[in-house]
């Protein structure tokens, strides 16, 4: 039996499956320290407008995970991200640090 034939292919789908799981409790996590950080000693206008931006990035960012894992739960070979797709999430990623950012600064 060559290793082609006895790899389990419904691995790898489900390892990416949790590691996007992960990655959406970690964005919750964040997204609550944002709104923590932007009541703490009095809400600024700034302050609120940064972690509701946060927020609707948050929001975004759960959206697109949740269209990736339920793609990768619907078949036993799915289909590659989507560069559009990676490209916004890693868009939403990087605008919710830049608005982590700004509330600590």
């Amino acid at each position: 039996m060559s290793t082609a034939e006895s790899r389990d292919p419904g691995l790898q789908p489900e390892r990416t499956r949790l590691a996007w799981r992960r990655t959406t409790l970690a964005g919750t996590v964040a997204a609550v320290l944002a709104v923590k950080t932007a009541l703490h000693g009095g809400a600024s206008p700034g302050g609120v407008i940064a972690c509701a931006l946060a927020c609707v990035l948050w929001l975004a960012f759960l959206l697109l995970a949740h269209r990736r894992i339920r793609g990768l739960a619907s078949t036993p070979d799915p289909a590659p991200l989507a560069p559009r797709h990676a490209t916004a999430v890693v868009l939403c990623a990087a605008a919710m640090a830049a608005c982590g950012a700004a509330l600590v600064f």
